[in-house]
């Protein structure tokens, strides 16, 4: 008697979902760290998010590196998390790091569950050691002593989509996925067809 598994049953044609996408060859044991990192698909949705996120952090980090819109500029900062928010150094410099490689990598779409790790960090710092304490709403009547967290739950929810789908179309991760090693490791490309 032979052991057939789910694998040896697929078919080049079979499909995940109802819009006619295989899936499953993504995520399959043999890929590299790399290829499972990068994979999606061509879909909008992703990549809506993605954009989203990248383009609404990105002024964010800005302020932090380079003083712009306002900002401080890195060494404001830095002193500024280190003294205000009692950060130690490494971690206050990790957090804007951090926050402007995720906001670059998402708008690239260059390995965008990476990126949206690192914004995801950076928001659940931010709610933890500074919003948390001023509840849910932002201070839009300036009644509040700060901010709250509303922002940064959004900001949370568009990095895990970003983090479960991948960057969608139009990113670097698509077209990364699209080259994969021939025969599971020989060095020559081979372009998948999707």
């Amino acid at each position: 008697m032979s052991t057939t598994t789910n694998t040896d049953l697929r078919q080049p044609t079979d499909t995940d979902d109802v819009i006619g996408r295989a899936r499953a060859d993504m995520l399959e044991p043999g890929h590299s760290l790399l290829q499972r990192l990068v994979a999606t698909d061509s879909r909008v949705a992703p990549a809506i998010a993605r954009l989203s996120l990248g383009l609404v952090i990105l002024p964010h980090a800005l302020q932090k590196t380079l003083g712009w819109f306002g900002g401080p500029g890195f060494s404001g900062a830095y002193e500024a998390f280190r003294t205000t928010m009692h950060i130690p150094g490494p971690l206050a410099f990790l957090a804007i790091f951090a926050e402007l490689a995720g906001s670059i990598g998402l708008i690239l779409g260059v390995l965008t569950r990476v990126s949206a790790v690192a914004v995801i960090a950076v928001m659940l710092g931010a709610i933890g050691i500074v919003h948390l304490p001023n509840g849910f709403f932002m201070n839009w009547s300036g009644l509040q002593a700060g901010e709250g967290f509303e922002y940064h739950l959004l900001a949370i929810a568009l990095g895990i989509v970003c983090l479960l789908e991948g960057g969608g179309r139009v990113s670097v991760d698509r077209a990364l996925m699209r080259w994969r090693p021939a025969n599971g490791g020989s060095v020559s490309p081979v372009l998948m067809e999707r």
